[in-house]
């Protein structure tokens, strides 16, 4: 497959200096394009590889077209990681041009789920009862999608994730559990994307949601009820437990796990790795990491975390015997 360069400029802007009839046959690294392939600069620390690089055409800010143009061929535009993204979508839809039947054979669809034509549902899929799934929607392998729950339009479910598994409720009896039948359903909103094999339960009565623009990473569970606001994004091995809700452009690191119940104000942005036990009400950025350390240091630390509380009560006893300074 190839691409003009003209024609990648006439789709998405940009300052062209150079042949637009070059054609562009691949996109790569800085570091690593050859001629006939397309990459960018995105952060001024890489400029010293521009000069080196031998790709066909680099995309540059303005403030580095003066070293591209002395180089070779360049497109110039104010941010060049997101042209550079609308790059990688024009490859790809160029890919898919012809990409076979949009409901694979091997698909099950129940009879009454609703499909949007331009929507796509790869191999494997099984999408149940009463599940809508919308316009220009792409379904990857082995995606389960479950009665009565609704994706809305341009997401991108990767290969097997499943949305609408019960989620997790059992009431106690005694010794044993008793299940609480869950009937809820899930609510993806448009522009969303899920990551591979990421589990979002339906909800126990109501729905959980997934606003728009929502992105999840691979292996995430979102549990019962939760809901997440616009343009959130959790990354890798996220957990996020029933009933919890995250607000509009929150971001949650790798492995971060949040409690159930608890609330995530707009624009919260929790490291990885951490816990988050409480609502968290004013935007900012959470950190909770016991930092790593050879085993026999962190054991120290750990007896004396144990201890610190017990230390904060003999210092307030310390506190009352001891007499205030003396005024001057």
């Amino acid at each position: 497959m190839a691409l003009r360069l003209g024609s990648i400029v006439e789709a998405l802007g940009g300052e062209l200096h150079g042949d637009p009839e070059l054609l562009i046959r691949r996109l790569a690294p800085l570091e690593t394009a050859r001629p006939s392939e397309l990459s960018f600069l995105g952060l001024p620390k890489y400029r010293h590889q521009l000069t080196t690089s031998q790709a066909g055409c680099v995309i540059v800010a303005p403030a580095f077209q003066d070293d591209a143009k002395a180089r070779g061929a360049c497109i110039v535009t104010p941010q060049p990681h997101l042209y550079f993204a609308h790059v990688t979508q024009l490859w790809k839809r160029s890919l898919d041009a012809d990409d076979g039947p949009r409901v694979h054979p091997s698909a099950v669809v129940h009879p009454t789920a609703q499909i949007a034509p331009t929507a796509r549902i790869g191999a494997l899929c099984a999408i149940e009862r009463g599940a809508r799934i919308g316009a220009d929607t792409r379904l990857a392998s082995r995606v389960t999608v479950g009665e009565n729950c609704v994706i809305g339009e341009r997401c991108v479910i990767h290969p097997g994730a499943v949305i609408g598994a019960d989620g997790f409720g059992f009431a106690p009896d005694g010794d044993r559990w008793e299940k609480i039948e869950q009937l809820g359903a899930v609510r993806i909103g448009d522009d969303v994307e899920i990551g591979a094999n990421t589990c979002i339960d339906r909800g126990a009565l109501d729905d959980t949601v997934i606003e728009d623009g929502v992105k999840l990473d691979n292996l995430i569970q979102i549990g019962h009820n939760v809901h997440i606001g616009r343009n959130a994004a959790l990354a890798g091995c996220v957990g996020v437990a029933g009933s919890t809700t995250i607000g509009a452009r929150c971001t949650v690191g790798g492995a971060g796990m949040i409690l159930g119940h608890l609330t995530l104000a707009d624009d919260v942005h929790i490291s990885a790795a951490t816990v988050v036990m409480r609502s968290i009400t004013r935007p900012g950025q959470y950190t909770g990491i016991f930092p790593v350390d050879e085993n026999s240091a962190w054991e120290k630390n750990a007896a004396t975390l144990k201890q610190l509380h017990g230390l904060r009560d003999r210092l307030k006893a310390l506190e009352k015997t001891q007499p205030g300074p003396t005024p001057s």
